[in-house]
């Protein structure tokens, strides 16, 4: 099976995932759905976690393709506005990773864990060196951590992706960091 097939396999679990969980979906109602036989699912994938795992891999390398993108911009607020409008322009998908990886307690302790490091080392990892990079510029201040930067920037963030769809991602990314990179307040000898 060419690997269109694979495509349509995770875009069906996906939506059967967040549907009905976990638990609640068969790798028989996911063979159904793709329209394939179970043995051809299983050709795939070995069992229902690596099946959710490989869709949660899918997810990460997304988040890792955001971090590159914003890795080839100059300075950390183009940086930081690639980022959000990619993750924002890339919401739905997101989203559904988002849905998918709050059932990440349903896979073994092993593969939770080696998912969990693996999500810590590309995308708060890859933001940290954002941060760090972009401290070391003289960019931002050098007395905050950067991975306390980096899960504030997350904090803020990710309501916006679980949230409902902005109709101007790009205002959107420019009025959250405004406020994540100059803050709340007015400026001095601002009116």
């Amino acid at each position: 099976m060419p690997d269109t097939t694979r495509a349509r396999i995770q875009q069906e679990a996906a939506r059967l995932f967040v549907k009905s969980g976990y638990h609640g979906v068969s790798m028989r109602e996911v063979a159904e759905a793709v329209g394939v036989t179970k043995p051809a699912l299983y050709h795939h994938y070995a069992d229902k976690e690596a099946l959710f795992l490989a869709m949660l891999e899918g997810t990460l390398a997304g988040l890792s393709r955001l971090v590159q993108a914003a890795n080839s911009q100059v300075g950390i607020r183009l940086q930081l506005d690639t980022l959000v409008y990619e993750l924002l322009a890339s919401a739905p998908e997101q989203r559904v990773g988002l849905q998918l990886a709050s059932e990440l307690r349903h896979v073994s302790p092993e593969r939770r864990a080696a998912f969990e490091q693996e999500y810590r080392r590309v995308w708060v990892g890859g933001l940290s060196r954002l941060f760090e990079d972009a401290a070391a510029r003289g960019e931002l201040r050098g007395d905050l951590p950067p991975a306390m930067l980096a899960r504030a920037f997350l904090a803020i963030t990710y309501p916006l992706v679980t949230g409902a769809p902005t109709s101007d991602p790009q205002g959107t990314a420019r009025a959250l960091l405004a406020v994540f990179l100059d803050g709340a307040t007015p400026r001095q000898g601002a009116a």
